[in-house]
């Protein structure tokens, strides 16, 4: 039984995520296999945090349970106080459209759009009128380096570019929480340590908690606290440190 794994307070301000108790199984073949069970954390307003942890240890399943996308088997997830109910579609819907901006490896960018209609499409989500949704994507791509490609076909952007227009749609709308999955796996070196320089920066101005999977040791060295995830338990690394 997995029951002894600690609860996490990494920050001093008021959280804005809260996990209690989660608990998440698979059936395989005639068994379950437990990912986790009885995983409690925090994450505070300006916290950055990677989580680390071998190929299959339920790190990116553990972001999706967050998010409100896989029903937990138990325990509960509170997004700025507020209960998210995986079961119940509208309830999830609305607070991941309200708290949450997403990063992804594939940049899931949509093809058929423009940059800036990329950016915009949190805000028309949340049923932002037509040139209020416009203008703050434009602030956005303006922060991270890219207003001059506002109306440039996705598609013409670089791999750089798209992951920075992934992370002005991910901000836009001023979440409470990122979430990050392998945000620099499909980047060289060189833009992969720009991407992290920008998404720490946002999350820091903007005052919204990060919680990334990474298995690079260079982005998550990016990050204030390293969580492994290993055996169903989290554990900080002793040395987590921004470098």
């Amino acid at each position: 039984m997995l029951n002894d794994t600690p609860t996490f307070k990494p920050g001093a301000g008021q959280p804005v995520l809260q996990a209690r108790g989660l608990k998440k199984s698979f059936s395989e073949s005639a068994s379950q296999r437990l990912l986790f069970e009885d995983l409690s954390f925090e994450l505070a307003a300006g916290e950055s945090v990677a989580l680390l942890g071998e190929s299959g240890c339920g790190k990116s399943t553990l972001l999706n349970l967050i998010a409100g996308l896989e029903p937990l088997d138990s325990g509960e997830v509170r997004l700025r106080g507020q209960l998210m109910l995986a079961r119940d579609a509208d309830n999830a819907a609305l607070l991941r459209r309200q708290h949450i901006g997403f990063v992804f490896q594939a940049f899931h960018l949509l093809p058929q759009l423009d940059c800036i209609n990329n950016v915009m499409v949190p805000l028309l989500l949340q049923q932002r009128g037509l040139d209020e949704a416009r203008e703050l994507a434009l602030s956005a791509l303006r922060r991270v380096g890219l207003v001059h490609q506002a109306t440039a076909p996705v598609s013409r952007l670089s791999g750089g570019e798209q992951q920075r227009a992934a992370l002005a749609r991910a901000v836009v709308h001023s979440p409470a929480l990122i979430l990050a999955d392998e945000p620099t796996g499909n980047l060289d070196a060189s833009h992969a340590a720009q991407v992290m320089n920008l998404l720490i920066d946002l999350t820091r101005d903007q005052g919204c908690a990060l919680l990334m999977v990474t298995h690079s040791e260079s982005a998550a060295g990016s990050c204030d606290s390293r969580w492994h995830l290993e055996g169903g338990r989290l554990q900080v690394a002793p040395e987590a440190t921004r470098v």
